[in-house]
């Protein structure tokens, strides 16, 4: 039997992202957006109100988009509870260290191991779409083959209906592959 529970956004799992911009000064400024995900080969759809980081991309034309992961999980989440308007040097005070994104105009944050460099296309109701310039990652999440390893990467995915993270990874499966067994 199922339980329902009517329009909400309760999809599993749900990406921490961390949105990195540069405020009108120069510092980078960043905030925790849960909503988003890739809505093309080279896009990304990220659901924003009015935040400081909004004000910072339309401004800029550019943002990155970094997966949170387990390590920086209280980072994370203090860039999520904190406005840019109120604490402007909020990514400090969190810790974290940036470098300019050779890309685009924004940082990247250099404790976060996946980053995605964006440049904006264009703002709609459901949000600020980028594309996808380029997608830069640490080494120290690579596997022996050079391809990311999600294991190394640790991300956190957000569960909208109990307010917690979690650990996202584990290899259940072969995409493309598994499937054929019912061909």
């Amino acid at each position: 039997m199922r339980k329902d529970f009517g329009g909400k956004p309760f999809m599993y799992p749900q990406p921490v992202l961390i949105i990195g911009t540069y405020n009108e000064d120069g510092t980078a400024n960043a905030m925790n957006a849960a909503w988003g995900g890739i809505c093309g080969a080279d896009r990304i759809i990220i659901d924003l109100s009015m935040h400081k980081t909004t004000e910072n991309i339309l401004r800029e034309k550019a943002f990155t988009v970094h997966m949170a992961d387990v390590k920086h999980e209280t980072e994370a989440d203090y860039l999520g509870l904190v406005s840019g308007n109120k604490v402007p040097d909020k990514l400090t005070k969190a810790g974290f260290h940036t470098t300019a994104s050779a890309h685009v105009h924004a940082p990247i944050i250099e404790e976060l191991p996946l980053a995605l460099e964006c440049e904006l296309v264009h703002q709609t109701e459901e949000g600020i779409v980028g594309k996808i310039v380029n997608v830069s990652i640490d080494e120290s999440v690579l596997d022996e083959n050079g391809k990311l390893d999600p294991d190394r990467l640790e991300a956190i995915a957000f569960d909208p209906m109990n307010a917690a993270y979690l650990r996202v990874g584990g290899k259940v499966g072969n995409a493309f592959s598994d499937g054929k067994k019912l061909m």
